[in-house]
């Protein structure tokens, strides 16, 4: 195990850069107080939605509308040119040299419009499919926000007295690509941590296609392929937020404390939640090489966190979070020829598994299945259609929900689910349904979608707030 840590700051982040100096990358640190960290940046807040597509809203950015052959495609990519220079402009204060910030954004601008215009040629010729060029497409575009902004830090620190290195991982203009690993180790080669502090993309290119493969959840991919192949002591991520036992806006600042400390099968039933403390697939990779993941308030420096270990269960039962989503469907599947009929459950997954949907929830009785999945998938309305061709005598319904989760490493005492069950009643909230496994980390409750935030502050009443009292 190294001495060093790997750090990742978020794109919200990354716009208060000058806050972030004073808060973790400089602060009261002096000479090699500063050292044995890396850093892993995302784009400025913004910028990737301007390259790709907005997350929320899914409206279109240059490859949006590069993507379905929209000409405007040229006028985003030089609106999202103009935004990045002004973000360079707004660091000047912090000592950042905007002819050389401003020539780099230029550079690789340019070299993504002419590369977009020449594929746009080839398109023309009718042989070239989209499905060849657009993952390409998609990657290259990706990998300019992380270099931007990892650019800019580097220049920003180094004319604050750092050592600070660039290190490019979105391989611009490399002809050669291999695996992650590969592009982690060729580009750290030589670096002692203990004397610089390097600065690295987010955005790493491997012959996958990390865009390919994980989508808008890169970053934290990098982050985690970092910690393993430098075998770091810590992983830290640097969020804008404490991870707290609930909504500090919905449930109140002063009724929420911070976790402190889970374990990483708590962290994967976050993420079901979508309330994702690190990408699952990120945190697998430091569970197995047992390298903690450490979750940080970036503008709160002197507090120590969230830490994530393997191997910790909380030494009372308590509660760790109460958390909820309202983007669910249930899909229910009633057939009294259900009873007792081998491989029913199979036939429904096979057409969920098809269209690649995922459920969170699952309830069943002697004639009744039913999964609960994300509204937000493409493909549910398909996926109905499937169902409804494999059982013609099925009565097939689906229903808007939502579900609220109670989550906790220690919950393994009579009660804990009474007491809940109660607080919702006394709320006077109907449970449609409920799921909780014999392992008792996660107490799942489906709510009309009405009841969501009244459902979690009832809860989190009962559970949280009067254990602290």
């Amino acid at each position: 195990m190294g001495f060093h840590t790997v750090e990742k700051i978020g794109g919200t982040s990354m716009s208060r850069f000058g806050e972030l100096m004073q808060n973790i990358l400089i602060g009261d640190r002096k000479g090699r107080d500063l050292y044995n960290r890396v850093f892993v940046v995302s784009a400025y807040g913004g910028i990737t939605n301007m390259l790709l597509e907005n997350k929320k809203t899914a409206e279109p950015g240059i490859y949006g509308s590069f993507a379905a052959g929209d000409k405007v495609w040229l006028d985003k990519l030089e609106d999202t040119r103009k935004e990045m220079l002004k973000i360079n402009a707004g660091f000047a204060e912090l000592g950042l040299d905007l002819n050389e910030a401003d020539a780099f954004v230029n550079e690789r601008m340019d070299g993504i419009r002419d590369c977009l215009q020449h594929l746009m040629k080839l398109r023309s010729f009718g042989h070239f499919h989209r499905e060849d060029y657009l993952p390409a497409a998609r990657e290259l575009l990706s990998s300019v926000g992380e270099a931007h902004s990892a650019f800019n830090s580097t220049l920003i620190l180094k004319a604050n007295g750092v050592n600070a290195v660039f290190v490019d991982l979105s391989g611009w203009r490399d002809q050669d690509t291999g695996s992650m690993e590969d592009t982690i180790l060729h580009n750290l080669e030589g670096l002692d941590f203990a004397s610089c502090m390097p600065i690295v993309t987010g955005y790493a290119k491997c012959a996958e296609g990390v865009m390919a493969k994980f989508d808008r959840g890169y970053s934290e991919i990098t982050f985690s392929k970092l910690a393993v192949v430098t075998a770091a002591r810590e992983g830290i991520i640097h969020k804008e937020f404490h991870l707290s036992t609930g909504d500090p806006k919905l449930m109140g600042v002063e009724n929420v404390r911070t976790i402190g400390h889970t374990n990483f099968d708590i962290a994967d039933q976050l993420a079901d939640m979508a309330m994702e403390a690190i990408h699952p697939k990120a945190a697998k990779a430091m569970e197995l090489n047992n390298i903690p993941i450490r979750v940080t308030n970036a503008f709160d420096p002197g507090h120590p966190g969230t830490l994530i270990s393997r191997n910790y269960v909380s030494p009372i039962p308590k509660v760790d979070m109460v958390c909820g989503r309202k983007d669910i469907v249930a899909i229910e599947v009633f057939d009294p020829e259900m009873v007792g009929a081998s491989g029913y459950d199979y036939k429904i997954m096979e057409s969920l598994a098809k269209l690649r949907i995922s459920y969170i929830a699952k309830n069943t009785n002697a004639n009744t299945i039913t999964h609960y999945v994300s509204e937000k998938n493409k493909e549910l309305g398909r996926c109905l259609d499937l169902i409804k061709e494999q059982f013609p005598g099925a009565v097939i319904s689906t229903r808007k929900v939502a579900i609220i989760g109670v989550i906790g490493s220690n919950m393994k005492i009579p009660g804990f689910l009474c007491r809940a069950a109660k607080a919702l009643a006394d709320a006077d909230i109907n449970i449609l349904a409920l799921d909780q496994c014999m392992r008792q980390v996660n107490m799942q409750f489906i709510i009309d979608r009405e009841h969501f935030e009244d459902a979690q502050r009832a809860l989190h009443r009962e559970l949280v707030e009067k254990e602290q009292k």
